[in-house]
């Protein structure tokens, strides 16, 4: 069996790990090339992991027959147009979060993709790791109970300070809730299932934003989009989640996710990494326990849910990162936003299964 090729397009910040594990870790696939509209930034790309080669702009990398996969590593405003493009010239497509801008972009990159005959798949993939996936047995063992509730936090000041190209976190496609919910919520949807309807308030607390990183210290940026949401989830299953997503935030000490159960409390380490620590609470203890971690990738392994859904298109099965979950995802973070513009309770009208649980015992860097 070949290996999957892919191909890259944007070899900005987020693109390293991936280059890293695509060419250490997932060796069961294959870079083909990448391409930037930043030339440097796709040469150096080139000379640090060996890639074989670089195409002048994404149409080139698309029209090549030996690409299987196209890797969107583009702002989330350009997701849309590069993973549209990608279907249209017959290619499956695995982007970074979130699918797109807006539903109805997402929904037209489904739809597009179901016509094509090509399979979509998008990050995060954290939740495959070792820390959620220990949560998701616990649950799925009956060590909470029935699952009745949910809190997820994310809050900073904002990426300004630390980011060194800053500005899209504040324009169209971004905002923490585009940014950092796919996270929170594609954890939450992995443990406890899909989400029934929505409600949300949101606001942006401040018109502009001055970046202090470099290389763009002192611009100041226009905010386009909310920068503090707060929502509440209600789960199919009945359980009601609470979720804070804010870039306004200067310091906090909010749990990051716990789940609720009719037996006992699970505290879920960072989504926004493949480990950490698990911490279970049962009412006969009395305390918190730390859970030894029983799944692998626990180390970034960021291009995990691409290597799945290679897998998946081998072997004709759902990919776990598939594009049923992202755009539920992405219906339910879109749906805070309308809920907060129309002050109504919003229906989400996806409800995707849950994923397949990760399979022990393989390889590092090998897929069922």
């Amino acid at each position: 069996m070949k290996k999957p090729r892919i191909g890259i397009v944007g070899c900005g910040d987020i693109s390293g790990i991936y280059l890293t594990n695509l060419t250490k870790l997932f060796t069961e696939l294959e870079i083909a090339g990448v391409c930037d509209l930043v030339d440097q930034k796709a040469e150096n790309a080139i000379s640090t992991y060996g890639i074989p080669r670089k195409y002048k702009d994404m149409h080139e990398m698309f029209a090549d027959p030996p690409v299987d996969i196209v890797l969107n590593l583009t702002r989330p405003y350009e997701h849309y147009d590069v993973s549209m493009a990608a279907i249209a010239a017959g290619k499956h497509v695995y982007s970074e979060k979130p699918l797109g801008a807006t539903l109805e972009e997402g929904t037209k990159i489904r739809d597009a993709a179901e016509a094509a005959g090509v399979m979509v798949g998008g990050a995060p993939d954290t939740f495959l790791g070792a820390g959620i996936q220990t949560c998701r047995k616990l649950i799925d063992d009956g060590y909470i109970g029935k699952p009745i509730a949910a809190t997820a936090f994310f809050a900073c000041r904002g990426h300004e300070s630390w980011h060194p190209d800053p500005a899209f976190y504040y324009q169209f496609g971004g905002g923490p809730m585009l940014d950092m919910g796919p996270y929170y919520i594609t954890a939450l949807v992995n443990l406890i299932g899909a989400v029934k309807a929505v409600s949300g308030m949101a606001k942006k607390s401040f018109p502009t934003r001055r970046i202090t990183s470099q290389p763009h210290y002192g611009t100041i940026v226009d905010v386009e989009v909310a920068t503090h949401v707060a929502g509440q989830m209600e789960f199919a299953d009945g359980a009601i989640g609470t979720i804070v997503q804010s870039f306004d935030v200067p310091a906090h000490k909010l749990p990051i996710i716990e789940v609720y159960g009719t037996e006992g409390t699970l505290s879920v380490p960072d989504p926004n990494t493949f480990g950490g620590p698990v911490m279970l609470y049962r009412p006969e203890s009395k305390t918190y326990m730390e859970i030894p971690l029983t799944f692998g990738y626990a180390n970034n392994s960021r291009g995990l849910g691409l290597a799945d859904m290679a897998r998946a298109i081998q072997t004709d099965r759902k990919a776990r990162a598939g594009v049923d979950l992202t755009h539920h995802v992405l219906e339910v973070m879109t749906g805070f936003i309308k809920s907060a513009e129309t002050g109504e309770h919003v229906a989400i009208s996806t409800a995707p299964d849950r994923p397949a649980p990760m399979i022990t015992g393989l390889l590092p860097g090998v897929l069922d």
